[in-house]
């Protein structure tokens, strides 16, 4: 598959390439940092897709997707891009894109909105999705990482999503991509994960050419430390949902004073209740996700779960993973 990437901010553009390096066949054929220069190189070029996002200069991004439409129908088109406004999203499928994606859930939410347009079906990002009604005439579905039906006029919606992966590699990988991704759309992120696995992500954004050092004295990045934060709320073995939303509103509200976005807002990824579910305690891990999603509402957070499973938890917890599940706002499966 040969790819256009399409943004005005060069470190945003190294980052969706270097996403692309993962997938087999899937080949970056050039860059473009304009409208204009995206129309041309799409006319000359004709891609299979093309990244495209909306604020650029020159031309902007919807009047871009209109030409390209015109020059290189074949192309298919997924837009990334900061603006979390449902009508501009509306302009943009009615510009002829086929997903749209934004920029602080590119790490979740890329490479299956690459997958789902290239199916021939919509996607949609979660961060646009409405928090109820969801199956109601005119408004979006959005079901376990599959494609969604075009917005309705609805206000944003939180994002609490759950990804499960095969390995510790692939959800360093995962976790990565989402901090990578959100630490560039200019959110803080919160970082709720083993001593392990803290290591590892140090490592891969650093190789990633994240400046780490500088998001750590920003405050932008605040990696926590599992047994610590569970101590922190945690009572006769299951979460006390008074301690956790005291402890999570106060983590939230130092997190929202280093984020540089606008509006500032703050992306989480953790495994805590994961981690109480490895040790048996499948109820807690239930709960403390239900506690998640109460607050990743009031805060407007951006929420990303890995859960690594092992054979036992696949092959006879089923149950316990549907419920965990139906506590999120998107699926993303192995």
């Amino acid at each position: 598959m040969r790819i256009l990437v399409v943004d005005d901010y060069e470190p945003f553009r190294r980052f969706i390439c270097s996403t692309m390096e993962h997938r087999w066949g899937w080949q970056v054929i050039g860059e473009a940092s304009d409208g204009l220069e995206a129309v041309q190189k799409s006319d000359g070029m004709q891609p299979d897709l093309i990244i495209l996002d909306l604020g650029l200069p020159k031309l902007n991004g919807i009047e871009a997707a209109r030409k390209i439409r015109e020059r290189s129908p074949a192309s298919k088109i997924l837009v990334v891009s900061q603006e979390s406004s449902v009508e501009i999203a509306h302009e943009a499928f009615s510009a002829g894109v086929m997903g749209y994606v934004i920029k602080a859930h590119a790490g979740s939410e890329l490479l299956p909105a690459i997958d789902a347009i290239m199916e021939g079906r919509r996607f949609i990002s979660a961060g646009l999705l409405p928090s109820n009604d969801a199956q109601a005439p005119g408004r979006f579905e959005h079901r376990a990482g599959t494609a969604s039906v075009a917005p309705g006029e609805e206000e944003v919606a939180h994002a609490h999503e759950v990804q499960f992966y095969s390995d510790d590699e692939s959800l360093l990988v995962g976790f990565s991509r989402f901090i990578e991704a959100s630490l560039l759309a200019g959110n803080a992120v919160i970082v709720a994960a083993t001593e392990a696995h803290q290591r590892g992500l140090l490592q891969k954004l650093q190789e990633g050419g994240v400046d780490l050092s500088a998001a750590l004295d920003e405050g932008c990045y605040l990696p926590l430390d599992i047994a610590a934060t569970l101590a922190t709320f945690m009572m006769n073995d299951l979460p006390d949902a008074t301690r956790f939303r005291k402890a999570t509103s106060s983590l939230i509200t130092a997190a929202a004073k280093a984020a540089k976005g606008t509006p500032p807002r703050v992306a989480v990824c953790g495994e805590c209740a994961p981690t109480l579910w490895l040790q048996g305690n499948a109820d807690a891990a239930i709960q403390l996700e239900h506690l998640w999603d109460e607050i990743s509402v009031k805060h407007d957070l951006n929420v990303l779960c890995g859960y690594v499973l092992t054979d036992f938890q696949r092959e006879h917890q089923n149950d316990v993973r549907e419920r965990i599940c139906a506590e999120h706002s998107a699926v993303w499966p192995e």
